[in-house]
């Protein structure tokens, strides 16, 4: 008695005797407990309305475009599968270096030069080459991306709009995932989707609050008279 009224009740645990104590930590712990299922539910319930969105915005793009909608595999879960750990990483380092890293930035960088020189055609065929080479690697995000610019360019809407939805869907949390997010939302109003415009603008306000994206998305559900 005389050791635990010096000591105090850890963590702030209020009681006169040990029992009491113990039943309090018992309530806390089913508190923390509760609040932890029910974050988890929420984030289930995001996860889930976050991948049923893309995969119906894949679905209208690939309908739109005339192609077999029967083709489209199972789509990949926002955020990753998060049911499984993922086994360690092993890294075998290659035997003279970094070169499938050198050889990455290097590819990534040809394609990213033949589209600041204009050359979309190619940069469309390099960008989507670079995506079969190194799919899920750092930098696919971004050559989703920048072969949505390509495509947009060469007034191909359709496929951008596709390749920018990859690009956000593959990396939420990119650097360019705000622009891509809102780059999709112009390409779905070019192929006459402007509900579908409206309303993915307006994800890249609840998203990215403050970014030089949602500024733009604002401006352009004005133009397009998107209901507020």
């Amino acid at each position: 008695k005389q050791e635990l009224s010096t000591t105090g009740a850890a963590g702030g645990v209020e009681g006169d005797t040990v029992l009491q104590r113990l039943d309090a930590l018992e309530g806390e712990l089913r508190r923390i407990t509760g609040k932890t299922e029910e974050l988890e539910f929420r984030i289930d319930n995001i996860v889930r309305d976050g991948t049923n969105r893309i995969g119906d915005l894949e679905f209208r793009l690939v309908e739109l475009e005339g192609g077999d909608v029967s083709t489209l595999g199972e789509t990949s879960t926002l955020g990753g599968d998060l049911t499984q750990t993922p086994p360690p990483l092993v890294v075998t380092p290659p035997e003279d270096g970094s070169d499938l890293a050198v050889s990455e930035e290097v590819d990534f960088d040809a394609a990213k030069t033949a589209y600041d020189e204009g050359d979309l055609e190619s940069a469309a065929s390099l960008f989507t080459g670079f995506i079969e080479d190194y799919p899920g690697g750092p930098l696919t995000a971004d050559a989703q991306y920048w072969r949505g610019e390509a495509l947009a360019g060469l007034g191909e809407w359709s496929s951008a709009a596709r390749a920018f939805l990859q690009s956000f869907s593959s990396g939420p949390e990119n650097d360019l995932a705000p622009q891509a997010l809102y780059r999709l939302g112009v390409s779905l109003d070019k192929i006459g989707q402007t509900e579908e415009a409206c309303l993915t603008l307006n994800e890249v306000n609840v998203r990215y609050p403050g970014v030089d994206a949602a500024a733009r998305a604002e401006g352009t559900m004005a133009s397009l008279g998107c209901a507020g």
